[in-house]
């Protein structure tokens, strides 16, 4: 009995030291991450705040401007220019620490606000698909855009999945 409460116990200051590490590892992605993105801003002669945080075992960057707007230019009408830049910020990080990076860039609150934008969508369609039976296909998104549907959709109680290839990938609600 006392073996395997040890054992127990070994495995609980594990997963600890593993989360603890973890942590460590996406708080100094984010330090790095932060180093690239105000170069830059420099670069560019852009005001920026960045703040760093770890979400979601990912590290997450925020970059605010001034006043509202002052950095859409580095976000794109639909975003793209922010999933560049955040494709190069994951690649500086992975050139400095030798590991693949998942982190999230944002840019003004422009994700920020897609997901609320996107969350609503998705409570419309979920309603529409439990009036009508019958599965919804929405419009193509990328991958931040379809996990947002795809997470809202499961809240919902609901099934989704994605289908076709990518830039033309879409969530696809289905009934219950």
């Amino acid at each position: 009995m006392s073996e395997v409460v040890e054992k127990a116990d070994k495995t609980e200051k594990t997963e600890k030291l593993d989360k603890k590490s973890l942590v460590a590892r996406l708080e100094e992605e984010g330090d790095v991450a932060a180093d690239y993105l105000e170069g830059l801003l420099d670069i560019a002669d852009l005001d920026g705040d960045i703040d760093i945080d770890v979400e979601n075992d990912r590290a997450a960057l925020a970059i605010a401007g001034g006043a509202p707007g002052d950095l859409s230019h580095l976000v794109g009408d639909r975003g793209e220019v922010l999933d560049a830049i955040q494709e190069l910020t994951r690649l500086a990080v992975q050139t400095s620490t030798g590991e693949r990076s998942r982190l999230m860039l944002d840019i003004d609150n422009f994700r920020g606000d897609k997901k609320e934008e996107l969350a609503k969508l998705a409570h419309e369609i979920a309603e529409q698909v439990k009036a009508s039976g019958e599965s919804v296909k929405l419009r193509p998104m990328n991958a931040f855009e379809r996990k947002v549907v795809h997470d809202t959709i499961q809240e919902i109680g609901l099934t989704s999945e994605s289908e076709g290839e990518d830039p033309n990938r879409c969530v696809v609600v289905l009934p219950e």
